[in-house]
């Protein structure tokens, strides 16, 4: 009798251990970290801060605004931006790459109300929290006349419906 509850003590303790390691398993199968454009794509809420160097001197920058990325990598948006307590409403278009490590660049063109373009920005990101966040840094700001501005702005970006799948 004795062998017996040990036998049955050991096939319990094999069992949950078992189970332990196949939900292991699952949780980090899960949680592989490959990006890719159709994860990443969805609607997403943004916000932008920080300051451009004109030849007069710093002026401060911030914007917030909803951008929709496809599965294809192509970026639309649209925002309402203060440059120097000046603010406008723009309309964004561009492409987005996302490398699997769940980093990767967006290039975006920045036009005004009319649809004339205003600027175009190349950003740096790397998504986080299972890609319902985004991190970034304007790496170039070149206007529509072609003057680069070095820029000191950061990007932070959280997807609106991130259980609702990619179907924005």
């Amino acid at each position: 009798m004795k062998d017996l509850k040990k036998c049955n003590i050991i096939r319990r303790i094999f069992f949950f251990a078992t189970l332990l390691l196949s939900l292991a398993a699952l949780a980090r199968g899960r949680d592989d970290g490959i990006c890719s454009n159709a994860v990443v794509a969805g609607t997403w809420g943004y916000t932008e801060t920080g300051t451009l160097i004109l030849s007069t001197g710093a002026v401060p920058f911030a914007a917030v605004g909803r951008y929709t990325l496809d599965g294809a990598g192509n970026f639309s948006a649209t925002q309402t931006s203060s440059l120097g307590g000046s603010v406008g409403e723009n309309t964004l278009k561009g492409t987005a790459t996302v490398n699997s490590q769940c980093t990767g660049t967006l290039t975006v063109d920045v036009f005004d109300q009319s649809g004339n373009l205003l600027r175009t920005a190349v950003l740096a990101l790397v998504y986080v929290d299972n890609a319902r966040e985004v991190r970034a840094i304007v790496t170039s700001l070149v206007l529509a006349n072609d003057t680069a501005l070095p820029p000191v702005i950061t990007f932070n970006a959280k997807k609106l419906f991130p259980y609702r799948g990619n179907d924005q």
